[in-house]
């Protein structure tokens, strides 16, 4: 076979796998469905084929959020997973609000050791600093 027929050949099949009855094509389509199964996917590791009751079936990327999705899924789906995880929920918000705390008086030391560290340098800094003072209410 001519490599042109080959490459003809492997057009025709990906368009079809491509339009394959079943695939679903965004996640949105899988919501309602009953998981048949889940089937590790060949030469992909953590990704996997999805397949539900109905003959459709999804391909899913590998399971490694990164931390932020993590955190965001959980502030995202929080109404349909609070009322199964209510402690775990009171315990995160708990630990928000601490790394909340922590990032204000980080970003306090970070400005104060910048003021320390420049007072020498720069003679008018106090000045200035104290004409910031009686600016505020």
């Amino acid at each position: 076979m001519p490599t042109e027929d080959k490459w003809k050949a492997n057009l025709e099949k990906v368009a079809f796998a491509k339009r394959f009855p079943g695939l679903l094509p965004e996640w949105q389509a899988c919501q309602g469905k009953t998981v048949e199964a889940i089937t590790p996917l060949t030469g992909k590791q953590g990704a996997a084929v999805v397949t539900f009751t109905d003959g459709s079936y999804a391909v899913v990327p590998p399971l490694a959020p990164e931390a932020w999705e993590l955190g965001q899924a959980l502030i995202d789906a929080r109404h349909h997973l609070e009322p199964s995880h209510r402690e775990a929920y009171q315990e995160y918000d708990r630990l928000t609000a601490k790394d909340k705390e922590a990032l204000r008086s980080a970003r306090l030391e970070k400005i104060l050791g910048a003021i320390h560290n420049n007072v020498e340098h720069i003679p008018e800094l106090k000045d200035r600093l104290k004409a910031l003072v009686k600016e505020w209410p």
